[in-house]
């Protein structure tokens, strides 16, 4: 696939980067908003369906997840769950910290804010809301970014409450942890201008960066999910969701418009055919006798059954292959999965090595009117749930007559393929929140937002300048540290290119060594390099004193005469020159008294003694 013009394939992409906010508080209450490992203290249990939204209309991808009827189960915190959460009590003011943050980051990219913010309802009935919605609030529009020498669109900007955490799903019921629900999260979408898998990766890598250099988001896996819409001339847009690392981006998108590529030709092959999908058909009775595994197990029960449907036309079309170990038949099954069964059995497959004997499926064929030409798909399981399963898989046959279906994917990281979750969700999902006042916002929030928009480049030219080194340079733009190293860069006036080695390299070679150096305060790491700027400690004092761990300026002080690191210079730098008795030798000179005095002498200083 890489090999693809994808200008020619018509190729078309856009992202949709969800950022969790390092905020307090939750976005509508006063819960805290960092999860902890708590026990939960209630479980509440409830069932949804879908409602018409705003324009009157009821959202496939919300009946969708009606029709599969499961209950879910939410767990419950002390300290991160309250009323609001599970829907028993209006929301509280909109949080004013994640809000400057949200402008903050609308304003480094360029964005047009409304004079007013309206909240609004996005229907959610996958469970993951008790409330079956979700609160979101637009911050921005007509935003920009560049990338090598190409502008991209940022379409909309987004101040929303994050989904609940799933602890254990199955085809009936969903647990989910209500701890991260309503953690205030941005979404930024980007116009579909991506040109290629590779720019797709490259976009995200830079909202990423520039959203840590804010220093108003979480950190750590899971905070940050990137969603990936695709689609190809002929095809539809689908929309991926869920990848939580960026290595495997650009190859799933590679596989997403193979999938598409020859869900086309599936397509032409099909309406050549002038196929016909046909209603399911209990053939519980063909099967009484049956040694078929699959099929006795369930009809062992009071509510099993078999049922198959006859598609009509659709001989050996089951087997095509749509991604590497995939074909149409997965994806077909893919549907009915969610029903609750463990799939579907076809007649494109090899049916004797199931057990299946001459006989019943011949029988079969006939209680379907199945013809030459024909295929049939069947499953196994309770009654009602052969029934749901069915109907989705017919749907699924039926719309591959019909090209590439809109669709929610997920995301296989080890196979790297994307596998369906439920219809593409649309505007009809969407309806005005009514227990949250519109907020107004004056021209001096704005102001204030803008003077603390970060731009990526302008801090990339900065680190260049201080640091002198590339590769420090692009660790340094992605660290944690970024903040600290400028405030000591700053305020101390010691070269960019040490605080960085010692930020980066020694700090990560002390975590090596089993030192809990994330313990380590900004105000004793201020403290470390002021003491070296003064002359007090070398170098390598600063690497000791890093291993012993201060957490505050007080105990650097204290290590520092503890651990005897004061520098020699000046005349007791000559003395101890002199005692080595090796001044006619440099080399021998230089390698007694640092063999000796290693933490407390410069090296640069006794060489330049030296000559």
């Amino acid at each position: 696939m890489t090999g693809h013009d994808y200008a020619k394939l018509g190729f078309k992409c856009g992202l949709e980067i969800h950022q969790r906010l390092a905020t307090e508080h939750k976005l509508f209450c006063s819960c805290d908003a960092q999860m902890t490992n708590d026990v939960s203290i209630a479980e509440i249990e409830r069932r949804q369906r879908a409602v018409a939204g705003e324009l009157g209309r009821i959202d496939l991808s919300a009946a969708f997840e009606t029709r599969r009827g499961r209950k879910f189960i939410y767990n419950t915190f002390r300290h991160t769950t309250c009323l609001v959460d599970v829907d028993e009590e209006p929301p509280h003011e909109l949080n004013r910290e994640a809000l400057d943050a949200a402008l903050q980051i609308a304003a480094s990219f360029g964005a047009w804010v409304p004079a007013e913010l309206e909240p609004m309802r996005k229907e959610v009935v996958d469970g993951s809301d008790p409330s079956a919605f979700q609160r979101t609030v637009m911050v921005g529009h007509g935003g920009s970014m560049e990338i090598s020498g190409k502008t991209i669109g940022i379409s909309s900007i987004f101040l929303e409450e994050e989904s609940s955490g799933i602890e254990h799903s199955d085809s009936s019921a969903v647990i989910y942890n209500v701890d991260r629900l309503a953690i205030p999260l941005i979404e930024i979408d980007t116009d579909p201008e991506i040109r290629n898998p590779a720019e797709a990766k490259e976009v995200a890598k830079r909202i990423g960066l520039l959203l840590r250099l804010t220093g108003k988001v979480q950190r750590g896996i899971g905070s940050i999910r990137q969603d990936v819409n695709v689609s190809i001339s002929e095809g539809a847009r689908v929309e991926i969701k869920g990848f939580q690392e960026l290595d495997t981006m650009d190859k799933i998108i590679e596989s997403e418009v193979e999938r598409q590529e020859n869900l086309l030709e599936i397509k032409k092959e099909l309406q050549r055919r002038d196929v016909r999908v046909h209603p399911p058909v209990d053939v519980t009775s063909v099967f009484g006798e049956t040694k078929v595994n699959a099929l006795r197990k369930h009809l062992e029960d009071v509510s099993g059954a078999v049922m198959a449907s006859r598609l009509q036309g659709y001989e050996g079309m089951l087997s095509k292959e749509i991604n590497p170990g995939r074909r149409l038949g997965t994806e077909i099954s893919g549907y009915a999965k969610l029903a609750g069964v463990g799939g579907i059995i076809h007649s494109d497959e090899d049916l004797p090595a199931y057990g299946f004997q001459g006989g019943e499926l011949a029988e079969l064929r006939r209680m379907l009117g199945m013809k030459d030409g024909d295929a049939f798909m069947l499953v196994a399981g309770d009654k009602e749930a052969c029934e749901s399963a069915l109907a989705m898989a017919n749907t699924r046959a039926q719309q591959a007559a019909l090209g590439v279906p809109d669709e929610t994917r997920g995301v296989d990281s080890r196979q790297l393929v994307t596998t369906f979750l439920r219809p593409l969700p649309g505007g009809a999902r969407m309806y005005p929140e009514t227990d949250v006042r519109p907020i107004p916002l004056g021209s001096d929030v704005y102001a204030a937002a803008r003077r603390k928009a970060v731009d990526v480049e302008k801090v990339s030219r900065t680190l260049k300048r201080l640091i002198k080194n590339v590769q420090l340079e692009e660790q340094m733009l992605w660290s944690t540290s970024l903040g600290l190293f400028m405030q000591v860069v700053e305020k101390t006036g010691v070269d960019g290119g040490l605080v960085a080695s010692v930020l980066l390299d020694k700090m990560t070679q002390a975590k090596r060594m089993g030192k809990d150096v994330d313990k380590i305060g900004a105000e004793a790491v201020l403290r470390i390099f002021g003491e070296y700027k003064k002359g007090r400690i070398t170098k390598a004092g600063i690497e000791e004193i890093v291993k012993h761990v201060p957490e505050s300026p007080e105990d650097v002080d204290k290590m520092i005469k503890s651990e005897k690191l004061e520098r020699i210079s000046g005349r007791a730098l000559e003395k101890l020159v002199k005692e080595s008795g090796s001044e006619e030798d440099r080399e021998e000179a230089i390698r007694k008294v640092m063999s000796k005095h290693r933490l407390n002498v410069d090296g640069d200083e006794l060489r330049g003694l030296l000559k």
